[in-house]
C-alpha cells in the first residue's frame, strides 16, 4: 500500500470547527486499500483523483458522482480503463453506468467504515498530517483479513 501526498501540500484544512482532513483511498476489487492520500477538508475530491488514478490500467474504475468530469473520464479511457461513474444531476447528457458494477462501490464505503472504527482516526487526534496519514495506514493494515 502506498501512502503519499504532494510535496509542499499541507493536507490539514482549517475551519471554524478546527482541523479538517479528507482521506482519499484507492481500493482493489476486494475492498483492500492500494493507495491513501490526504487533502485539506475544504478541497474538492476531484483535485486528488487524477494523481490517485494515474497508474491504473485496464480496469473498471467505480466512483461516486463527485468524480464525474470530462477530464477524468478522458484520462481513464486513455489508460484503457472503463469509468463506472453516475453523471452529476445537472448534466445535460446523463450517463448511467452498469448497475451490477456500480453496486460494487459499497466496498469503498466499507473500507472507510472499517478504518473509522478506530477512534483515533474518526476524531482526528493527530495534529500533523504525516502522523494522521500514518495512523490511517496503520488502521488500514489492521483491517486486512488474516
Amino acid at each position: 500500500m502506498r501512502t503519499g501526498r504532494k510535496k509542499g501540500a499541507q493536507a490539514i484544512g482549517r475551519s471554524r470547527g478546527g482541523a479538517t482532513t479528507k482521506i482519499h483511498a484507492l481500493v482493489d476489487a476486494d475492498g483492500q486499500p492500494v493507495q491513501l492520500v490526504l487533502s485539506e477538508g475544504q478541497q474538492h475530491d476531484m483535485k486528488q483523483a487524477p494523481d490517485l488514478l494515474r497508474d491504473i490500467r485496464k480496469a473498471y474504475v467505480v466512483a461516486d458522482r463527485a468524480y464525474d468530469s470530462h477530464a477524468l473520464r478522458k484520462q481513464l479511457r486513455s489508460q484503457r480503463c472503463r469509468p463506472v461513474i453516475h453523471s452529476q444531476k445537472g448534466r445535460k447528457v446523463k450517463r448511467r453506468p452498469n448497475k451490477a458494477l456500480y453496486k460494487t462501490r459499497h466496498r469503498v464505503e466499507n473500507f472507510f467504515q472499517r478504518v473509522k472504527r478506530y477512534r483515533r482516526i474518526a476524531t482526528r487526534y493527530e495534529k500533523l498530517a504525516k502522523n494522521y496519514l500514518s495512523m490511517v495506514a496503520f488502521a488500514a493494515v489492521l483491517t486486512w483479513p488474516l
